[in-house]
């Protein structure tokens, strides 16, 4: 058997190892039902215990209130592009969006078949090297919601704290890409989604957290497969689950338990992101993107001098156990993706060889 490595991608990406070993015994046989996960009705009394502990667990991690609904939908944080502005936008108003990337620009592009958008703060000029805040900030007059992608992770931003929304709008939230890497404050938002691949689960489902006023009824006429409503109150069973990816999200829970909860999470993510940026921060072969105080904890960006060193970087990577590392065809250089799954050791790994391939590379750039 292959060892293991390091894995870098952006998603889907590295699981606890610990949560791999019981998906192991868990495909075979859940709960000693003799029918492995993968076999078990999505209405049966093994997945009933199933999504009531997975529910409870993630609840329990971020003291998620009665007055919030936990559920789950197929289709991605992409289809929650639409989802969103269809349910909350009334054809007559605003939403507020802040640009800070491809996956904040994928949700501003769906706003026009609903309604009208308005960009309250916005990186592009910079090529989204930092996340707008003070006076690049300006929201429309009364805007229904405030929508944010909370990490980007292709170019390594990341808000520090949730935006202040104005008015009577609540907030709303991508966020795939560091969903339960730090305590989060849930009663600030009105709904939060986050595609599971990054930093929960499998792909091909999504986590949706939502204050259930908001999503008690569409502001249009919708398919029913489009209506918050019916997968909230259906505990995310409206129609078929991913029940896999169900079961293994709820592994993910409880190993974030396990781990001593969000703030012990975050402590452990700061570290690991301390490695690679304190190095970063002590040489100049390395070009970081992202500006300092923007720095995303999840996803490192940085490039060699010349494309051609990128390339040779990214394949020597590979060839010592460090894989994934190539960073988005939208920006080039390299990315590590260090999620709450990813080890330390590989943070180090992946210095000790930057330092090496510098030492060797370093006449390429005078």
């Amino acid at each position: 058997m292959a060892d293991r490595v390091f894995n870098f991608s952006a998603g889907p990406a590295t699981l606890p190892e610990p949560v791999l070993r019981q998906a192991q015994q868990d495909v075979w046989d859940l709960y000693g039902t003799g029918i492995g996960i993968l076999e078990h009705s999505h209405r049966g009394k093994a997945f009933d215990r199933v999504t009531a502990e997975t529910e409870a667990a993630c609840r329990e991690i971020a003291n998620i209130g009665d007055d919030y609904s936990v559920f789950w939908m197929q289709g991605g944080a992409t289809s929650q592009c639409y989802f969103v502005p269809a349910n909350f936008l009334p054809e007559d108003r605003t939403a507020d969006y802040f640009q800070t990337g491809k996956w904040a620009q994928d949700s501003i592009d769906e706003v026009h078949h609903y309604g009208t958008v308005h960009i309250c703060g916005s990186s592009k000029d910079a090529n989204y090297n930092h996340i707008p805040t003070g006076s690049q900030v300006s929201y429309s007059d009364n805007p229904v919601y405030v929508h944010y992608t909370s990490n980007n992770t292709i170019m390594g931003t990341q808000f520090r704290e949730p935006p202040a929304a104005p008015g009577n709008a609540f907030l709303v939230c991508d966020a795939s890409s560091d969903i339960y890497s730090r305590p989060i404050d849930i009663n600030a938002h009105g709904l939060i989604y986050a595609g599971a691949q990054k930093n929960l689960g499998p792909s091909g489902i999504t986590l949706l957290i939502a204050r259930k006023d908001l999503v008690e009824e569409a502001v249009r006429p919708l398919p029913e497969m489009m209506k918050f409503s019916n997968h909230a109150k259906k505990e995310g069973r409206y129609n078929t689950p991913n029940t896999f990816g169900v079961y293994l999200m709820g592994q993910v829970f409880k190993w974030i338990l396990d781990q001593g909860g969000l703030t012990a999470v975050e402590q452990i993510n700061e570290e690991k992101a301390g490695v690679l940026y304190d190095f970063l921060d002590g040489q100049d072969f390395y070009i970081p993107h992202a500006e300092t105080e923007s720095r995303s904890r999840m996803n490192v960006t940085f490039k060699c001098p010349t494309p051609e060193l990128d390339k040779q970087f990214v394949q020597q990577a590979a060839e010592k156990g460090l894989d994934g590392l190539k960073g988005h065809r939208s920006i080039g250089g390299m990315r590590a993706s260090i999620y709450n799954a990813h080890p330390k050791a590989g943070c180090e790994a992946l210095v000790s060889f930057m330092k090496e391939f510098a030492m060797e590379n370093a006449v390429t750039r005078a």
